[in-house]
């Protein structure tokens, strides 16, 4: 990614703007290679899945995944209560030595997996008096946002549409009031299918992206992996390139039209 196009997140520095999960991978192998291919530096790991050292015996993730190479982002994945939530990020610090960057999430119902608002917000105002730099995934509601960034929390990521759906981004109008608002950094979280996906997202003006499904779920996710990390690079150079204005009823020729030999056709 572009050193001179740094992601800030609680003030911690970061040149991938692309974020990756760890589950549903054939194995840790596989996630390994996925995310060197992906050049994400901050992967997120459910807490409540994932083995990371509370499971004696069992493969661990972090024998794969070194904390010195990359920024664990633990997550509540699996919880419905503001107080499941709490206790597992809690867990998550004592076991990653005091580790206070988090990702949070509360679902409000198994089938779709949509984040329950008011646990959330319940959550993340706990989390945040207890010194968690929080990130949050929530709905692409313009008002949540700014109520849990009024709150405190490090970044907003409302999904783009259901977990695991790849139904790509279904109300790009509603991400772009979350972003002209927002003073923290915006993060799509959750429905990017393919690489197109994510290149809009960057384009539309969201500062990174955090996905599993479209790289674990992808036939060939190593190379998925790699499609991923050219389109969110690529979107975020259009966005600020500045993509040309929109003209619906006339059209500009993209030749000079001065200076042009006389026309052969009859007036």
């Amino acid at each position: 990614m572009n050193a001179s196009d740094p992601l800030t997140i609680a003030q911690r520095t970061f040149h991938s703007r692309l974020l990756v999960g760890t589950g549903k991978y054939r194995d840790f192998e596989e996630t390994r290679l996925a995310i060197e291919a992906s050049g994400a530096e901050i992967v997120t790991v459910a807490i409540r899945r994932t083995n990371i050292g509370q499971t004696p015996g069992e493969p661990n993730l972090l024998d794969f995944l070194p904390p010195e190479k990359y920024t664990l982002l633990p997550n509540t994945a699996g919880c419905y209560t503001a107080e499941d939530a709490v206790r597992t990020l809690r867990l998550a610090r004592e076991l990653l030595d005091g580790h206070t960057l988090v990702k949070l999430e509360v679902l409000g119902d198994a089938g779709n997996l949509f984040p329950n608002m008011p646990e959330t917000l319940a959550a993340a105002r706990t989390l945040v008096a207890d010194g968690f730099d929080v990130m949050v995934y929530c709905s692409d509601d313009p008002i949540q946002c700014r109520m849990l960034e009024d709150m405190g929390v490090a970044a907003v990521m409302p999904l783009a549409s259901l977990i695991g759906s790849g139904m790509g981004i279904l109300n790009p109008w509603n991400l772009r009031l979350i972003i002209d608002q927002a003073r923290v950094p915006v993060l799509v979280d959750a429905g990017v299918g393919t690489a197109s996906d994510a290149a809009i997202a960057m384009e539309l003006g969201c500062d990174a992206i955090l996905m599993n499904t479209a790289i674990a779920g992808a036939r060939d996710p190593i190379r998925m992996a790699g499609a991923m990390r050219m389109a969110v690079r690529a979107g975020r150079e259009a966005f600020l390139a500045g993509r040309v204005r929109r003209k619906y009823y006339d059209a500009d020729p993209s030749s000079p039209t001065e200076g042009l030999l006389p026309s052969t056709h009859a007036a």
